[in-house]
């Protein structure tokens, strides 16, 4: 499931606007969330499944797309995982802004979900990319602080709490700031 805004002009990167103009922020989601659904697509894992606040022009084969709703982002991811993971499905959280996760990062976080409650890849500004849930329970997404640098944290002690096991893999770098954007190796110019 990869949860994405679409790509409108001021209202998506807006951390990124000082450094790409509104435009340039837009194109640059839209070119990450193309590229996400793309590895998603590759990585042969399951049904992909677009997550989507607002509406694209066009949908990348191979992908199913719905509405997030309402509410702030907990809220969202929490319906998405109950109605997956109540299906009898394990579910697999990933973002449009982590270039370094890719089809194989996928399979293997497939592959850590058989033999774990949940999995994650967490990120250097202390959210991320990745959370792989096996089974459902509402604290993991309630009371989070998002996107700030204690998501990961907290939601590691939601775990912890439940008892669950969890795999994390690789630290992963998401771009959300300026000093991002060199940090993947995307280049600031047209």
């Amino acid at each position: 499931m990869i949860f994405a805004k679409a790509p409108v002009p001021g209202q998506v990167k807006t951390r990124l606007i000082p450094a790409l103009g509104e435009e340039g922020a837009a194109t640059l989601a839209g070119k990450m969330l193309v590229d996400t659904c793309r590895e998603a697509v590759a990585a042969q894992v399951g049904p992909v499944e677009l997550c989507l606040s607002g509406k694209l022009s066009h949908v990348p084969a191979g992908v199913e797309v719905s509405d997030q709703g309402e509410g702030d982002l907990g809220q969202r991811l929490a319906r998405a995982a109950e109605r997956v993971i109540g299906g009898g499905e394990a579910a697999i959280f990933i973002g449009t802004d982590c270039p370094g996760l890719d089809s194989r990062r996928l399979r293997s976080a497939t592959s850590e979900l058989e033999r774990h409650d949940a999995v994650m890849h967490p990120t250097f500004d202390g959210g991320y990319a990745l959370l792989g849930l096996r089974q459902y329970d509402p604290s993991i997404f309630s009371g989070i602080e998002w996107s700030t640098p204690t998501v990961a944290a907290a939601t590691v002690a939601r775990f912890n709490a439940l008892g669950w096991s969890l795999h994390v893999g690789d630290m992963l770098l998401d771009v959300d700031e300026p000093a991002d954007l060199e940090a993947a190796g995307i280049s600031l110019k047209a």
